[in-house]
């Protein structure tokens, strides 16, 4: 489990904080947890979140266990750099929604003297690093990386599956439209995933030959 340096409160320069995984292993869970700490040692303060995650509620960051903690939604990275003025602490949630200007941002706070923490996925639902999250790593003091249970092999699971066939980089959703799996079982499933995409094409070109 993650400790906290101490004591900061003297420290010219803060330090950045990364929380990274799949869906459901808990990064939200463990950014709250941070939080609170941060919040019972009389720190001042802050989260944010992309305004377009407005699943559970638009002014909370609420994990899939139902922890909540209020928090800013911000259309755009560079909007946090004045509104954390005065702040000890700032948390930033699903920061792979992010413009790239978000890296800057955490290093603008950081050498402000103001500690760090940013959750938020590492992989896109086909696999691929996801938007800003490899460089937020890179510039990291402190990376964590938590983990799911893969439901169909009971191995930690590190990918986030995707269930329908939206091809949208962006699609929040729950576990109705995602599942996390471990990396045979995703990619047995995102095989199978593309031998149904064949045969439908199949069917379909041949409907349309019929037609001609």
């Amino acid at each position: 489990m993650f400790l906290e340096n101490n004591p900061y409160s003297n420290r010219s320069f803060g330090w950045i904080e990364v929380i990274t995984g799949s869906m459901f292993s808990g990064k939200t869970e463990e950014l709250i947890r941070r939080l609170k700490r941060a919040s019972i040692a009389k720190q001042k303060v802050k989260i944010f979140k992309p305004s377009v995650d407005s699943r559970y509620a638009q002014e909370k960051v609420v994990s899939h266990d139902a922890n909540e903690v209020v928090s800013t939604p911000v259309a755009n990275a560079a909007n946090i750099r004045t509104l954390a003025n005065g702040c000890n602490v700032v948390g930033i949630d699903e920061a792979q929604f992010f413009d790239d200007e978000i890296v800057s941002v955490c290093n603008h706070l950081a050498n402000k003297g103001i500690r760090v923490i940013v959750a938020g996925l590492d992989m896109d639902f086909k696999g691929n690093p996801f938007g800003p999250m490899p460089n937020l790593m890179a510039i990291a003091e402190y990376v964590t990386k938590v983990h799911a249970i893969c439901p169909r092999t009971g191995q930690l699971a590190q990918y986030s599956f995707r269930k329908n066939e939206s091809e949208n980089l962006v699609m929040l959703g729950e576990k109705e439209e995602y599942e996390p799996l471990s990396r045979a079982a995703f990619h047995n499933a995102m095989g199978a995933k593309s031998a149904k995409k064949a045969t439908q094409s199949k069917r379909e070109k041949g409907v349309n030959q019929k037609k001609g």
